[in-house]
């Protein structure tokens, strides 16, 4: 089995099929685990690695990312059946499988659709149902890259991807097809945690989607192991959900070290926003337990109150359209500030304010009060009409 002093092995990425999406580098690594999800082990060719992929690294054993699409190129294909059989030394079947002449039509499964007679306990089961069926993704190359940093809108056509492929997948790319699952529940809200642990001098990572609806909490997620995937929309609090993956860790001899808690994720899968994946980051080694729960109970109950904004969001939250920059034109803008500031020529004396009526009515009757003094200056008739205008100001 390939341990964390293993060297790794980088080729320059081949042309692809015309579904092969671009790609900077050709291959790069991380790291995998079979207790928990993923260690970060710091190596020296891990800078073709993408921002945000941390929580695709799993402790002790390497596994790949493909990152140049479907279809899947000869070096990848290449590099995954190697990688598999050096981690299983022990599966002589290996080579059979890949030079078998015929296999069995995997069935492909079908994506769950909602009714509105189903309750949001019985869809978020259908959806991780459907995960299952996928399957956790054994095989050490890891088919769908996921970069945390990339907008909501992008991660949701990689889900897409996913329907459309439907190969197993791991933790991180469970948090993202989940998300696009559950866009249309509005009901409920939907957030990021992660998870780093450490067990015999690695440390691993671990990401679920945190689920909220009608004031209990649950996940959605896959994981090699059932009790660190999903979880029942029953907790109460945040706290209680939190500490009870904790709990979890420890029957695998796993001490938790960090926990790391994002925002709601919109349920506009057009946003041009990514997630926040690390709203509240928690040192468990420096909190203590009733410390930590002090601080989760806090942030979810900001959270329910939707007080908490991103620091990576844009205000207001704008959406890419085809063709179309997302920089504000002014030309747009311009008649609204022209209408607003246009000139009206019509005066309207009911428009005024009545402070306004009062003032020019005693500036005027103070006017012709003084013209009345000056009998030289008009007629006998002037002053009729000048002292009847008088008499309807006063």
């Amino acid at each position: 089995m390939t341990g964390p002093n293993a060297t790794s092995t980088s080729s320059p990425a081949a042309k692809m099929g015309r579904h092969r999406s671009k790609s900077t580098s050709g291959s790069t690594y991380c790291i995998s685990s079979p207790g928990a999800e993923s260690a970060s082990l710091s190596t020296p060719n891990n800078a073709g690695r993408s921002s945000g992929e941390e929580d695709e690294k799993d402790g002790g054993v390497l596994f790949y990312v493909n990152r140049t699409g479907f279809p899947i190129d000869g070096v990848t294909w290449e590099r995954m059946w190697t990688h598999v059989a050096k981690v299983h030394p022990e599966r002589q079947d290996i080579s059979k499988i890949r030079n078998a002449a015929y296999l069995p039509k995997h069935p492909v499964p079908s994506v769950p659709n909602f009714k509105p007679t189903m309750s949001v306990p019985d869809w978020l089961l259908a959806i991780q149902n459907y995960m299952k069926t996928l399957q956790y993704n054994h095989t050490g190359t890891q088919f769908f890259e996921i970069r945390k940093t990339r907008p909501l809108c992008g991660l949701m056509e990689t889900a897409r991807e996913m329907i459309r492929e439907s190969l197993p997948i791991k933790c991180l790319e469970a948090v993202i097809l989940g998300i696009y699952l559950t866009n249309g529940l509005t009901s409920v809200e939907r957030f990021p945690i992660s998870f780093k642990t450490q067990f015999s001098g690695n440390h691993f990572h671990h990401v679920v989607l945190g689920v909220y609806c009608n004031g209990r909490y649950g996940t959605l997620g896959m994981s090699r192991r059932q009790d660190l995937m999903d979880k029942a929309l029953t907790f109460r609090t945040l706290s209680d959900l939190v500490l009870e993956f904790e709990d979890s860790y420890r029957r695998y001899q796993h001490t938790l070290k960090k926990v790391k808690i994002g925002l709601y994720v919109p349920h506009d899968p057009h946003v041009f926003q990514p997630i926040e994946w690390k709203y509240l980051v928690l040192n468990a080694a420096r909190l203590g337990r009733e410390d930590m729960r002090k601080e989760l109970e806090k942030h979810g109950r900001d959270m329910r109150m939707k007080i908490l904004k991103s620091s990576s969001a844009q205000s207001p939250i704008k959406e890419r359209s085809r063709g179309k920059s997302l920089s504000p034109r002014r030309r747009q803008s311009s008649p609204q500030r022209r209408h607003i500031h246009r000139r009206d020529k019509s005066f309207d004396i009911a428009a005024l304010p009545i402070t306004v009526c009062v003032c020019v009515s005693l500036c005027v009757f103070r006017i012709i009060d003084i013209l009345c003094k000056d009998h030289l200056h008009f007629n006998e008739k002037e002053m009729g009409i000048i002292k009847c205008f008088s008499q309807i100001l006063n």
